[in-house]
């Protein structure tokens, strides 16, 4: 008998332990889990797979959001910010983490966001393994994580801040914490909260189909990213398919402040507004201060998407009153730049 392992052995073991990676990683982040729902998804390794029936969660919050949002009517972000292209003026697109110092803080910023002039809001669900975040983004979701946040805390935190508001919000979250809760629930629950649109940055286009019909039934918007590697034809497509606006990442690379915004970014943004046709073009990725925000509109850009500096600002300022000063005051100042 040889003594020498067979070569396949290595390979189940192998795939056995990346899978239980893959299944493991729900446990981390939201975990609401629709027991109904067998949804497949692809991961970027083209494995498929399916989430099995498991303990029933607490479906008892979801009567009390839709109760608390009733009053809201319809806010579509399309239409937001065709108005406000109409006027001549460009698009401020603040986002920030929910439940991060905490819910009622997040509530506030909401409402301090919309007062200083946001024409929509990007509010994040809390994720523990976040794909395009950046380091700021990151330790904001941990701690939000930390402190227990739920998938139906954020939603409280939407429904409760939105009729408050003229501009509409946008959800910014992964695919698991969908996939959790199951396609058409999350929909309508997040519609009901008083959302206006989605954005899940780790489904390719090819894959937001399905995400995109089931959206469009419960009235929402699907926000699609390009960036400066995409090649011109994909690009092109990811124009015409996306909803809301065009969210152009600045950047190659995750979430964060930078120093300069980079020249290409100039063209990119005159090839998405002939491409996508009427639709406002917005670019985000380490858009931090006033001046950066100023050569974006200068070079044409329809709007102009303000993460990592305004999240740091909330979170990192020693206070939640604190903190909402902070992101107030460079708030303003972003939006009177342009």
């Amino acid at each position: 008998m040889p003594d020498i392992i067979p070569p396949i052995l290595p390979i189940f073991l192998v795939m056995a332990i990346f899978s239980m990676h893959l299944l493991m990683k729900g446990r981390h982040t939201l975990p609401q889990i629709n027991t109904s729902s067998k949804l497949s998804i692809i991961t970027k390794t083209g494995l498929s797979i399916k989430t099995s029936p498991v303990r029933p969660s607490a479906h008892r919050s979801a009567t009390k959001i839709s109760a608390m949002a009733a009053a809201v009517g319809a806010k579509s972000v399309s239409g937001h910010l065709a108005d406000v292209k109409a006027q001549g003026k460009i698009a401020f697109i603040p986002f920030i983490v929910a439940c991060d110092p905490d819910a009622g803080t997040t509530v506030k910023a909401l409402k301090e966001l919309d007062a200083a002039g946001a024409d929509v809001v990007e509010l994040g669900v809390p994720y523990s393994d976040p794909l395009a975040d950046g380091p700021i983004i990151q330790a904001a979701a941990t701690r939000a994580l930390a402190n227990k946040t739920t998938l139906d805390d954020v939603l409280r935190v939407v429904a409760e801040a939105s009729p408050h508001m003229t501009a509409p919000i946008v959800l910014f979250t992964y695919f698991n914490p969908i996939m959790s809760r199951g396609l058409d629930k999350f929909c309508s629950q997040v519609k009901a909260a008083g959302a206006a649109g989605l954005l899940v940055p780790d489904i390719p286009m090819e894959e937001t189909e399905e995400i995109r019909k089931v959206a469009i039934t419960h009235g929402l918007e699907l926000v699609l990213l390009t960036t400066p590697t995409t090649p011109k034809d994909r690009m092109k497509l990811i124009a015409q398919t996306s909803q809301g606006f065009v969210y152009l990442v600045s950047v190659t690379g995750v979430t964060g402040v930078r120093v300069n915004v980079e020249a290409r970014v100039e063209g990119l943004i005159a090839d998405l507004k002939t491409m996508s046709g009427n639709k406002s073009v917005a670019v985000g990725f380490g858009v931090s201060k006033p001046e950066h925000a100023l050569q974006l509109k200068n070079w044409g850009a329809d709007g102009v998407i303000v993460g990592s500096a305004l999240v740091k600002a909330l979170g990192e300022s020693g206070g939640s009153e604190q903190g909402l000063k902070a992101m107030k005051e460079l708030a303003m100042s972003i939006r009177n730049s342009i």
